[in-house]
């Protein structure tokens, strides 16, 4: 399943209306991340397989967003992404939380249960 990139008109339409709210209220209906990436960056490169095994994996639980920071320059700014990849974790019901760098599938699973509150489908069976 191929991850959904956003521009600023999805972003506001599916994530959060930064126009008209001042209070981050997410609009999205289940926990999701996004992926804050460039095409030359080389640990981006890295994470992108991985977000998308995990995007395979978790199916319907959680959604992942990729949002390309040379295109989407002001979505970027918004959200003060200097260094990528940046991952910005969104509860459904709780602020969102930021994550730098090039993080470890095992990692990448631990905050999506600590912060997500989604149990990977493989500890589900145990």
């Amino acid at each position: 399943m191929a991850l959904e990139h956003l521009t600023k008109e999805t972003f506001l339409e599916k994530v959060f209306d930064y126009e008209k709210e001042t209070e981050w209220k997410y609009k999205g209906d289940k926990p999701a991340l996004i992926d804050f990436y460039a095409d030359w960056c080389q640990p981006c490169k890295i994470v992108a397989p991985i977000l998308e095994e995990l995007q395979e994996e978790y199916g319907d639980e959680l959604v992942i967003y990729k949002i390309d920071t040379e295109d989407q320059q002001e979505l970027a700014a918004i959200f003060g992404i200097r260094n990528i990849p940046s991952l910005l974790f969104i509860p459904k019901d709780a602020q969102p939380q930021m994550a730098v760098g090039a993080l470890p599938k095992e990692t990448l699973i631990k905050a999506i249960e600590d912060v997500l509150g989604v149990k990977h489908p493989s500890s589900k069976e145990a």
